[in-house]
């Protein structure tokens, strides 16, 4: 019997079929609601979403009070850059900042940081000044040019007013 019918007293009859891919796209449908209403109550916070903490947010909202600091204003630069530079000139003015119990040492010591900082910057090339991200590293080179000559400890940051290339 090579087909799906069979011999009864009264005649042939027929075996039940298969319900087919019926179940399988009712499954496939369930799975596909239940993920996405698993993602939205993750998304929306419904569950598994962090406790809130609103006192513990305004305790550390408290801000802390600064620490005390005073800036030596350092008189402004004009820096030739050389005749391989096209005769152009740097505009430079900083500030220093300092602790105030080391105002008045840094301050007598200005003249040799202005000395400093001529220097260095005259030695600069006009690439290294024309670099959009030039600025940091020479920061970064003039500060610790100025810790030097004032001492460890007595300047803490050097701000920038004024850095013009003419």
């Amino acid at each position: 019997m090579a087909d799906d019918t069979t011999d009864t007293a009264g005649g042939t009859e027929e075996a039940p079929k298969k319900k087919g891919k019926k179940g399988l796209l009712i499954g496939l449908v369930l799975a596909l609601v239940l993920a996405g209403g698993g993602f939205f109550a993750v998304y929306t916070g419904m569950i598994l979403a962090p406790h809130d903490n609103t006192a513990e947010a305004e305790e550390e909202a408290h801000v802390a009070d600064l620490p005390p600091i005073a800036f030596v204003a350092l008189e402004p630069l004009v820096v030739s850059l050389g005749s391989a530079a096209g005769n152009r000139h740097l505009r430079f003015s900083a500030q220093l900042e300092v602790s105030p119990q080391y105002v008045e040492d840094v301050t007598k010591l200005i003249p040799r940081v202005m000395d400093v900082l001529n220097s260095y910057l005259r030695a600069v090339s006009l690439a290294d000044i024309e670099d959009p991200g030039a600025l940091v590293s020479l920061r970064a080179q003039m500060l610790r040019r100025v810790q030097l000559v004032t001492g460890e400890g007595r300047v803490r940051d050097l701000l920038v007013m004024e850095f013009v290339l003419n």
